[in-house]
């Protein structure tokens, strides 16, 4: 039947009752339209508590042609355990009145069958609430009552069933207490205001389950449902907080109403071949049956199965067929206790000619017919009536710790609390006012404001929204010695206490399917550990990723990280990326082999130049020394020793002073050198010109003259390293741009411009000379000391013209070693091509070291 014909067919029962409730009669008597006659227990009382449970879990549903008059649906499969739930009902209302709660009061019950389905239960309440038999109840005459008969009803058990009906009793305010009905849909008071429930709420349960497979870190989990509001809204919640939890649903399949073999054979196969091992079922026992048989017979023992309240403790699941495939579940039960001569008054049920109830209770218990039943059949074994209830292990015999019975117990206390209020029943067995008509709507009121503590400690009010406190027994499935399926309480549940206080789980008692000894596994992609992060899948749920390494200079230091934390500056990740570790800080040293083998060549090189101007200076007198002005070679050699001196400037942990001196020294150092070198290459060209018949140019260019003009150019030089170090001088720095952890420590040019002035200066001058060299490198041999100071240029260029590029691409502390080297290269190049001829000159060919040999003229031998 379509939704939009449901509604129709309500409506009309709506209006229906409205008109029986208003007392619209028909003469003397009132006439029951249609032919449903359901069967019923009952027993009369001066209040009379209605009662709706799903004695059977299954309707036929047959095809309308809306030809003919369609036919009554008929129930079948008897439940047994809610059979339990009927007689708890009897037996609170039985207790009540042989209790103080209610002196002068006695309270009667008419309990119906719903068959666990809308169309039933519809009828069945409206029977229930539409007339009153007469005193005879074979009688067909219908006595007219103006007000309902039932001023409360406690069921149903299903939330559809239940919604339909609170929906029907909510505009006459005629109260609905379920016991088992835990949709969380009928919290909303606009649409079900008479609804209450002495269950708790789905969004409870929901909250529970997903703390549940969260903490067994079952991330990818499949789900199973069927088409009714219980199943619909609780895996809609449950899949909605499962993914704010980081989880993930693998699967949803759907039971139908009444599947086929291929149906049930589809999502059998999803189950067997799905990575996912732990499935949410919600779900009533009848509905999961026919898939569970088939999961039976196909021996899949590798699935954890998580169950609702709704199956988690029915027998009928309980079946040895069951037993591989079903050792192990865990789930949500409502708390369950004990309840004093329940299980006496239990057993004490027989058959009789007019208890249909009975009777199909003890045909479906024994596997017989009662030899007095309309359909009993003589070739079928007969009952007796006289068989022993605690001889067969069932659902309804099984009372050490009754749950749902619990909940219908607690149901029925609260309506009479509710009524002890509403009839002014007085202290020491006072009478209640027994005169007064119980009105539907005054019992609501006073159920509203019910709050007692019962003979079992617990307080049983009903909230704002018509809720319990919601308290739940975690239940694992075990296999007992005797080869039975017992529910042990493996932990508990209380959606009122703080978060992180809600789930209590005791691990070591928890019995795992499949005889595993550890907690199964349920996941699309093992987690990821630290140091690693997710990475998610395109296309895939987000609970499927793949695990890649942090980047270097980032953690992850807990499991199942999405994103990798940067260290914080002068940091480093460690070779697991698990943790910062402070970073290695690295500069050219004087201890490590790189820095010694430089200082080792600074030293020789002003070892070298310091043995040369001793040379010099013990041959001063000879033609070679003076022929080179002996005054700017020894300037020139001392300048060079500043060369490689200024070089060790750059070795050791950069400061401020070391800074500022190592660019200031390299700077004003070859400056002087190179200005030492222009004056020598300016005086060989002009000695050639004062050759010339005329010329005066070289007493122009006298010694003080060549002293200032070195000292002009130096100054410009020290006028620019003064400016730029006391604008914007170069300063220590940590480099973290490197890879491996590592700080290098150097000295960052704040106004790089600076350094490429000072070198540009230095260039110019080598320009300068190189050019002037070059031009007077024919002159003849007397004056041969411009070729020496031409090749020497050449080399100065070629180290510096590649240290540019050597120097922007060497790492770390290899850029100042790059540095170095071109300085003590430049400076090898200058000393050795201007110095190194004349030395050999002087000590290895001596007679070359006279004026004729400067001139090309040797004596005769």
């Amino acid at each position: 039947m379509s939704a939009g014909t449901s509604e129709w067919v309500l409506l009309g029962i709506l209006l229906l009752s409205y008109n029986l409730l208003a007392g619209f009669t028909l003469g003397s008597e009132c006439q029951r339209l249609g032919d449903f006659n359901p069967p019923m227990l009952e027993a009369d009382g001066d209040v009379v508590i209605g009662g709706l449970f799903p004695m059977h879990y299954m309707v036929s549903e047959s095809d309308q042609t809306y030809a003919s008059k369609p036919q009554a649906s008929e129930c079948s499969g008897f439940d047994v355990r809610a059979f339990r739930w009927v007689q708890t009902m009897v037996f609170a209302i039985e207790e009540i009145n042989n209790s103080s709660l209610l002196p002068g009061v006695r309270l009667g019950y008419r309990i119906l069958d719903s068959c666990d389905h809308v169309h039933t239960g519809l009828r069945s309440v409206m029977s229930l609430v539409s007339f009153s038999l007469g005193q005879d109840n074979s009688s067909e005459v219908l006595q007219c009552v103006d007000s309902a008969p039932v001023p409360v009803v406690i069921g149903l058990a299903s939330s559809t069933p239940t919604r339909s009906v609170a929906h029907a009793l909510g505009p006459f305010r005629i109260p609905l207490v379920s016991y088992f009905a835990t949709c969380t849909c009928l919290t909303d008071k606009q649409v079900y205001p008479s609804f209450l429930r002495t269950v708790p709420s789905d969004l409870f349960q929901v909250q529970g389950l997903v703390q549940l497979v969260t903490h067994f870190d079952w991330r990818w989990v499949g789900t199973i449902g069927t088409e009714d509001d219980y199943s619909n809204y609780g895996i809609q919640a449950f899949a909605e907080h499962l993914q704010t939890w980081g989880g993930c649903v693998a699967f949803h399949r759907t039971i139908p109403k009444e599947p086929t073999e291929a149906q049930i054979n589809a999502i059998a196969d999803i189950l067997e071949t799905s990575t996912a091992h732990v499935v949410v079922a919600f779900a009533t026992e009848g509905q999961l049956y026919s898939l569970l048989t088939e999961i039976a017979r196909r021996n899949l023992t590798h699935l954890q199965w998580v169950a609702s309240e709704a199956w988690v403790t029915a027998g009928l699941l309980t079946a040895p067929e069951f037993h591989s495939v079903l050792t192990g579940t865990l789930g949500f039960s409502f708390r369950g206790t004990m309840i004093p001569g329940l299980a006496d008054f239990l057993f004490k049920v027989r058959p009789s000619p007019g208890s249909v109830f009975t009777n199909m209770f003890w045909e479906e218990l024994f596997r017989c017919k009662l030899s007095f039943a309309s359909n009993a059949d003589p070739q079928s074994k007969l009952c007796t009536g006289n068989e022993d209830i605690k001889a067969v292990r069932s659902s309804y015999s099984e009372v050490s710790r009754v749950r749902i019975s619990y909940n219908v117990y607690k149901a029925v206390y609260a309506i009479a609390h509710a009524l002890h209020q509403l009839l002014k029943c007085g202290p020491k067995d006072q009478a209640c006012n027994n005169t007064m008509t119980v009105k539907p709507w005054q019992l609501l009121h006073y159920l509203k404001q019910v709050n007692f503590t019962n003979q079992f400690g617990e307080k049983v009010y009903f909230d704002s929204n018509g809720e319990p406190v919601p308290l739940y027994d975690i239940i694992n499935w075990q296999k007992s010695s005797n080869g039975q399926i017992q529910f042990e309480k493996v932990g508990s549940y209380d959606g009122s206490a703080p978060y992180g206080q809600q789930l209590q789980m005791d691990l070591d008692s928890i019995k795992w399917s499949g005889g595993q000894s550890q907690v199964p596994l349920s996941l699309c992609s093992a987690s990821c550990p630290a140091g690693t992060r997710q990475a998610s899948r395109p296309g895939q749920a987000l609970c499927c990723f793949d695990c890649l390494p942090c980047a270097d200079g980032e953690i992850s230091n807990n499991t199942d990280a999405t994103e990798c934390t940067k260290c914080p500056l002068y940091y480093w990740s460690d070779k697991d990326r698990v943790t910062c570790v402070a970073g290695v800080e690295e500069f050219l040293d004087f201890q490590e082999t790189m820095g010694i083998i430089l200082v080792i060549l600074a030293l020789l090189g002003v070892t070298v130049a310091m043995a040369i101007t001793v040379i010099f200076f013990f041959y001063k007198s000879t033609p070679i020394v003076k022929a080179n002005n002996s005054e700017i070679s020894f300037l020139l050699l001392l300048s060079i020793k500043l060369c490689f001196l200024c070089s060790l400037v750059f070795i050791g942990r950069p400061s401020a002073w070391s800074c500022r001196a190592r660019q200031a020294a390299f700077g004003i150092s070859f400056v002087l050198c190179i200005s030492c070198i222009l004056v020598k290459t300016i005086v060989v060209l002009l000695a050639f010109r004062s050759t010339l018949p005329g010329s005066n140019a070289l007493k122009l260019f006298g010694p003080l003259q060549q002293r200032a003009f070195i000292l002009c150019c130096t100054a410009v030089q020290v006028i620019l390293c003064a400016s730029w170090l006391a604008l914007a001088p170069p300063v220590p720095f940590k480099n973290t741009s490197y890879q491996g952890g590592r700080i290098v420590l150097e000295c960052k040019d704040v106004w790089p411009i600076g350094f490429y002035l000072v070198l540009g200066y230095i260039g110019l001058l080598s320009a300068l000379c190189f050019v002037l060299a070059f031009l007077g490198r024919k002159l003849p041999d007397t004056f041969n000391e411009g070729k020496l100071i031409t090749f020497s240029m050449l080399i100065f260029f070629a180290v510096w013209i590649s240290f540019i590029p050597a120097h922007n691409s060497s790492p770390g502390k290899y850029t100042v070693a790059v540095e170095m080297f071109a300085i003590l290269a430049s400076s090898f190049g200058l000393l050795f091509c201007i110095f190194a001829p004349k030395c050999y000159i002087i000590l290895f060919r001596p007679e070359q070291n006279i004026r004729k040999g400067m001139t090309g003229k040797y004596p005769n031998k």
